[in-house]
């Protein structure tokens, strides 16, 4: 139910931020911003994403669990997602977790979360 909510709510927030930014700056000047958020969002998602792959493939050259790379690669792909993903509101939500100092505070709460889901036993893996 919470899914289904956050697909009416974002989506109504996002045409709402249009039409009154669209309304200050001009139509085609919100084309412009969605079209250049885009395209430096993508840009930026697929550099840090190639830094965390090559961090990646040195903690496993070295032995060793690369357990925070893999949040980071998630935080990167779920960011990259919302700046493909027209709006002003995921361009912003994207832009923190594609950031390496912005997506800090998500990389610990994500760990937390496996951490807590782990320890209780309530994360379930099926192959």
């Amino acid at each position: 139910m919470r899914w289904l909510l956050l697909l009416i709510i974002i989506p109504a927030i996002e045409i709402g931020l249009f039409v009154w930014i669209g309304g200050m700056v001009g139509p085609w000047w919100v084309v412009a911003i969605i079209i250049i958020t885009g395209i430096v969002g993508v840009g930026l998602a697929k550099q840090q994403g190639a830094e965390t792959i090559a961090r990646m493939r040195q903690s496993i050259a070295h032995h060793q669990v690369p357990a925070s790379d893999i949040v980071d690669g998630v935080c990167i792909l779920i960011g990259a997602l919302f700046l493909i993903t027209p709006g002003f509101m995921t361009d912003i939500i994207g832009f923190i977790l594609v950031l390496p100092t912005t997506r800090r505070p998500f990389k610990h709460f994500i760990g937390f979360w496996l951490q807590r889901k782990l320890a209780n036993r309530t994360f379930i893996y099926r192959k």
